[in-house]
């Protein structure tokens, strides 16, 4: 990510204001989706609460495995030029088909009307396209991983 000096500043600011925040502690650092606008929408609605849960295809962590969640870890969420907005703790990772995966998670995602419709719909359309990358075809049996996280640092 381009601006890794500013979220090593954004890290050892945090680290002097939360005692959560190990200054020495290792952290990834990431946007949301694949677009501008997809990570700096999904990024407002981490900063204004309604967003505490993320989801990623298991293929992606194999494909990046320096990418995958680690539970307890943290994670510097960027805006999509890199510029470092909060740091969230992985509280949660659950593993589970496409098809299962729940009305709550799908609220906890905060995106949209809230709905496991929509989840399903707009999920659908973003795991296809990071499929085609991949060489894989998408499925309702494709793992995903379901992550859940919460804010300590803004």
């Amino acid at each position: 990510m381009k601006s890794s000096e500013a979220a090593r500043a954004f890290w050892k600011a945090c680290s002097e204001r939360n005692p959560d925040v190990n200054p020495g502690g290792s952290y990834q650092v990431w946007y949301f989706g694949d677009s501008r606008e997809l990570a700096d929408h999904l990024c407002q609605l981490v900063l204004q609460g309604k967003k505490t849960a993320t989801a990623c295809l298991v293929w992606e962590t194999e494909f990046n495995p320096d990418e995958a969640p680690v539970l307890n870890g943290y994670s510097i969420i960027t805006d999509f030029d890199g510029n470092p907005r909060c740091i969230v703790r992985t509280s949660e990772i659950r593993i589970m088909p496409f098809s299962e995966v729940d009305e709550q998670f799908a609220a906890d995602e905060g995106e949209g009307d809230l709905s496991l419709e929509f989840w399903r719909r707009a999920h659908w359309e973003y795991f296809s396209r990071k499929c085609k990358e991949m060489g894989k075809e998408a499925s309702p049996s494709m793992a995903v991983v379901c992550e859940r996280f919460e804010v300590v640092c803004r």
